[in-house]
């Protein structure tokens, strides 16, 4: 029998069930992601290996890329805080003050408990760095709703972090290519901090505003087939990534700026909404092909050859260096005790640092370097699926509860 066939059932099953089962799986302590996991294991050679396919790392690489550019358009779409340090007090702290603290931390264990070299130990850092826009819904806004810290937090900072992670494995790689950080530091600061961050920021908003205009202006004199009308945002996603890209800039920042850009210069709430549905629905159907072909690739040998290191990075991450970098780095910011507690906690992994991976190893990692990196991320990423998955339900319910709706006001969103 045709595998193909097979894989295309399964697939088609699989969708059925979390679709009409949804009602049913939101009361679960499990999330979506943990269930396109195990089923993508259920599918790879050690269940009924229907998925026989390798990908390579291009393959990865690219697949990764779009689920987290549509990732992070939405999370732009969601963000309709005004842009005052005050508004967005907890992501200045968690991107500027807790992002470098992980990377840097990771970094050193993997440099003295694993023996990396410190090239290898910074982008080992910076892979793990971005929490996941991807597979933390359950835990993050799901429209335009800005009053809880928790939810805008956790949102933001998945957006901004998947970008803003790319300077550190930009450095990671000069390091490993060249020990004498001294001959390329400058141009490193220059070119892939101060330009492309610069850079990323411009185009998202004079490129959406753009085509805001465009929009608008050609929708006076004959309106768009309500039918595709939401094209316009994979439009928007494609044109700016690409078109950043293209002058050197980082095209993840800029896919996120023009999401908030187009969120605030839209004709219509309704519009707005619209858009946001169609993102965070493609959003959903790209994270299914991900996390099923992750849970696919996934092989006992390697797993148990390189559990104990991974074990190391992924248990210290999540357990003791995200937490604490939380608490740290909300020191005296307005926000309550349970709030700063959750942020620690779910600092979710995955499409993010499975795309950083995988342009790793096309930019000059391999070895058994690479291997040992490839393991501790993807091992990284099984345990933060289950574990996140399992708790974000009966968390944030109890989040709800006691935090959320009875004490709204004393978040950081005041003035």
């Amino acid at each position: 029998m045709d595998i193909y066939i097979l894989d295309l059932l399964v697939i088609g099953l699989l969708l059925l069930l979390v679709t009409l089962g949804s009602g049913w799986i939101a009361r679960l302590p499990i999330s979506y992601a943990l269930i396109y996991l195990v089923v993508g294991i259920t599918l790879s050679p050690y269940g009924f290996n229907l998925i026989q396919l390798r990908p390579d790392a291009k393959f990865l690489e690219r697949m990764t890329e779009f689920v987290v550019l549509v990732s992070l358009f939405g999370c732009g779409l969601k963000m309709n805080r005004p842009l005052k340090a005050w508004a967005w007090n907890s992501t200045i702290r968690l991107i500027g003050f807790l992002m470098p603290l992980s990377i840097f931390a990771v970094a050193a264990i993997a440099h003295w408990l694993l023996q990396l070299n410190w090239g290898a130990a910074v982008l080992l850092g910076a892979i793990l760095a971005p929490t996941d826009p991807v597979l933390a819904s359950e835990v993050q806004l799901e429209g335009l709703c800005d009053r809880d810290e928790l939810r805008f937090g956790l949102t933001s900072e998945g957006g901004l972090n998947d970008a803003l992670a790319f300077p550190f494995v930009y450095f990671g790689l000069r390091w490993l290519e060249d020990d004498q950080w001294q001959n390329w530091f400058a141009q490193w600061a220059a070119v892939n901090v101060l330009w492309a961050i610069v850079a990323g920021i411009g185009m998202g908003i004079g490129v959406a505003r753009c085509i805001g205009w465009i929009d608008r202006s050609l929708q006076r004199y004959r309106p768009a087939d309500e039918l595709i009308e939401d094209f316009v945002a994979l439009a928007t996603i494609l044109v700016t990534y690409s078109l950043t890209e293209l002058i050197h800039g980082y095209g993840f920042a800029a896919v996120f700026v023009a999401g908030m850009v187009m969120q605030r210069r839209v004709a219509s709430p309704d519009k707005s909404n619209s858009q946001l549905r169609f993102i965070s629905r493609l959003e959903k159907l790209t994270e299914v092909g991900a996390i099923l072909i992750l849970g696919s690739m996934l092989r006992l040998e390697p797993i148990v050859q390189f559990a104990a290191p991974a074990l190391l990075i992924a248990g210290l991450l999540l357990f003791v260096i995200r937490p604490l970098g939380t608490w740290i780095s909300t020191i005296g910011a307005p926000i309550h005790p349970a709030t700063r507690w959750l942020f620690g906690w779910f600092g979710i992994r995955g499409v993010g640092s499975l795309y950083y991976l995988t342009y790793a190893f096309g930019h000059g990692l391999r070895g058994q370097t690479g291997e040992l990196i490839a393991w501790i991320t993807f091992i990284t990423v099984v345990l933060s699926v289950v574990l996140h998955g399992i708790s974000s339900t009966p968390l944030m319910t109890w989040y709800e509860r006691r935090i959320e709706h009875k004490a709204p006001q004393k978040e950081s969103f005041e003035s």
